[in-house]
């Protein structure tokens, strides 16, 4: 009982930062489309908090990634590894059902 529970915690966490990975996303873009701006300090404090949770997962795979001139690719990759990662505790939650 108690590793279902932390199986269902773990899914938890992965979908919040799947979420705020979105979010930073989703931000980027409206600035980068100028419909907020970056004066605004609850948009300049919301990046802030988003790139400090963020950066520590995505710069070990913009380090690795190649340039492609100004279109960063490392947040489609964190959102596929976390699929990745949630199909393989699915896979693992249904081999400890078996047991």
């Amino acid at each position: 009982m108690l590793f279902y529970q932390l199986i269902n915690a773990i899914l938890l966490l992965i979908g919040i930062v799947r979420a705020v990975v979105i979010v930073q996303f989703i931000l980027f873009l409206l600035v980068a489309f100028n419909v907020i701006s970056m004066r605004n300090q609850v948009v300049s404090a919301l990046n802030t908090a988003l790139s400090a949770i963020l950066d520590p997962i995505l710069n070990p795979i913009r380090r690795v990634m190649p340039n492609t001139g100004g279109i960063d690719f490392s947040p489609m990759v964190v959102i596929f590894g976390l699929s990745l990662l949630t199909e393989l505790i699915g896979f693992i939650g249904q081999l400890a059902l078996q047991i």
